[in-house]
């Protein structure tokens, strides 16, 4: 299959619905997270060169370019995600007729296990900066585009979250429990830090203020 980010929308919609194992849920996850960066990287696109927010143009362009920057890791990591799964159901397929051969195959499926959880928690962490641009945006961008904002900020949450469920997921069938401990730690520190930053946006416009 071609990179994914590189099929059309409608070509992307129809192999997620298929009954190709990938790509899945955290794939879907990392788009949400490139849709939510885009949005916000547009509200400032929106902002500079007005005259009404000439004081805030230097900060604007640098929001944009930091989303621009998030949303193109994110969308880098749809392809990522599917080949971490990947990597995990290649070690299923290993032989293991001789003791050697399972001990291997073993291994080999850990390893998949721990970068199929690695993957996605790696998205959470670049999807949560997008509460930053986001809430810049909504609080001193252009106000005609103000749902834009908010809207990163709720495909910000649902990247995040989503993108844990596949961590939390994987974390199940891992055994070393070093590994494990580290992992929900982080995973229960981000999913906190994602309804709080959405929260924080949402609080700044009478749009979505009763929302929180």
């Amino acid at each position: 299959m071609a990179d994914l980010k590189n099929l059309s929308v409608e070509e992307f919609v129809a192999v997620t619905g298929s009954d190709a194992p990938a790509p899945g849920g955290g794939s879907v996850a990392a788009l949400a997270g490139g849709l939510g960066a885009a949005l916000a990287e547009m509200v400032a696109n929106l902002t500079i060169g007005k005259a009404k927010y000439a004081d805030v143009e230097e900060e604007m362009k640098g929001l944009a370019a930091e989303g621009a920057a998030l949303r193109k890791e994110l969308i880098d990591s749809i392809q990522k995600d599917t080949e971490s799964f990947t990597a995990y159901m290649n070690a299923l397929g290993m032989p293991k007729n001789t003791d050697e051969e399972k001990a291997a195959r073993k291994e080999a499926m850990q390893n998949g296990l721990k970068e199929a959880a690695e993957v996605p928690l790696a998205v959470a962490e670049t999807a949560l900066k997008i509460f930053h641009v986001a809430g810049a945006v909504v609080e001193r961008g252009n106000a005609n585009a103000v749902t834009d904002g908010l809207v990163a900020s709720m495909m910000a949450r649902t990247a995040v979250l989503s993108a844990l469920l596949n961590v939390k997921i994987n974390l199940g069938s891992i055994k070393d429990e070093e590994f494990v401990a580290r992992m929900a730690a982080k995973v229960a520190e981000l999913e906190k830090a994602a309804m709080d930053g959405e929260k924080a946006v949402m609080e700044l416009s009478a749009l979505t203020r009763d929302l929180v």
